[in-house]
């Protein structure tokens, strides 16, 4: 595949989700036409900004129900397809999961198993593009510091997590390893894996769950007013995710997995600061980072071990994402313009917001126990 492909057939799965209707809205700006697999067909507020894309180029977006769970549920969309980019991915924030395997892991890995096994059903299908993330790469920030320089590098696989530590990178480490595997058993599809930072920029559906959301949306409200924790996130702007997936599918010589990050990492405090230059009166905006020391007394109080503080708090590394730029002719844009873009379209979905007077619990174990979140 090669170029604008006008008139090409794409299947989105989870085309509701954040990431994936920037993807949509992409595919048919460049002339696709795109199936994309929703839950269920009968949720107007979910829909409704997909709805809008395709009525605003008629005939070109088409939406399935699917089930990630069920098998033989993407056949349907993926008819005539000559790529899929599997976006979708069951996702619980961490005070929701009550078994990891159950929750998470399970689903996520049965999913990915009945998408692969659809594509083994559909002969039109030459490429999968499979969004993973950096977190099957590592599991604790400091897995880096075992890395070549101490950068991270898409040569390494996630080994530290497990059910019990962190199932939400466990459970996207197996399914993106089980997706390899099936890669390789055969010859007439090729796989391309995206594995992007914590995704930010402005959302097109105010109804996604995506934990990206979820943390800023946290930061905006208020609940650090009093000082940013000093943890730090590889970054991407959504936009620019979504372009490095069509990269993926359409570049012939594009294989491998290809990490969607800025080389450099950005703190609490950082993006708050960013902000500020744009929204100087904002006063639920952190203007002072937090010391080391309320985290490390408080957190096991909050469900959080020294050990896993330990390997988290304060550590800061290099991303390696010279494949993204030199093979997918990636460009990042400054993440000063993410942020901004991100709080403009959160502020017009959400309108005006009280503030807090403190970081409940499950913000507290959200923020340090899943420092690398994304979700797409």
């Amino acid at each position: 595949m090669n170029g604008s492909q006008a008139g090409r057939t794409a299947l989105v799965t989870g085309g509701s989700g954040f990431l994936a209707a920037h993807l949509v809205r992409q595919l048919l700006d460049r002339g696709y036409h795109v199936h994309a697999t929703v839950r269920g067909t009968t949720d107007t507020a979910r829909l409704q900004p997909l709805r809008a894309l395709g009525e605003a180029q008629p005939g070109r977006l088409d939406l399935f129900e699917a089930d990630l769970l069920e098998e033989g549920s993407f056949d349907e969309a993926m008819k005539g397809c000559a790529v899929v980019f599997h976006v979708a991915s069951p996702f619980l924030m961490p005070e929701k999961i009550k078994d990891g395997r159950r929750d998470m892991v399970e689903p996520a890995l049965t999913g990915t198993r009945n998408v692969l096994a659809a594509i083994e059903r559909t002969e039109t299908v030459q490429r999968l593009v499979f969004t993973s993330t950096v977190g099957a790469i590592f599991g604790d920030y400091a897995d880096v510091r075992k890395m070549d320089d101490h950068t991270l590098s898409e040569r390494y696989f996630n080994t530290t997590s497990t059910v019990e530590n962190n199932p939400y990178h466990y459970a996207k480490t197996v399914a993106e390893r089980a997706a390899w595997e099936a890669e390789a058993a055969q010859s007439r599809w090729r796989m391309v894996s995206v594995n992007p930072g914590l995704i930010l920029g402005p959302s097109l559906t105010p109804a996604s769950d995506s934990g990206s959301l979820f943390l800023l949306d946290e930061l905006f409200k208020g609940y650090f007013f009093y000082g940013a924790p000093d943890f730090s996130f590889t970054t991407a702007d959504v936009r620019d995710v979504a372009t490095a997936h069509i990269a993926a599918a359409e570049r012939p010589d594009a294989h491998g997995r290809y990490i969607v990050a800025a080389q450099e990492m950005t703190s609490f405090h950082q993006m708050s600061q960013a902000l500020l230059k744009h929204h100087p009166k904002n006063r639920r905006l952190p203007r002072t980072a937090l010391p080391h020391w309320p985290v490390r007394i408080l957190g096991p109080a909050f469900g959080l071990s020294q050990e896993y503080i330990r390997n988290h708090l304060g550590i800061r590394f290099r991303v390696d994402n010279r494949r993204s730029t030199e093979e997918l002719g990636l460009s990042y844009r400054p993440i000063e313009e993410t942020l901004v873009d991100h709080y403009r379209v959160w502020r017009e979905q959400r309108g005006q917001v009280t503030t807090s007077r403190g970081m409940s619990t499950s913000t507290f174990r959200r923020l340090c126990s899943r420092a690398p979140l994304t979700r797409t």
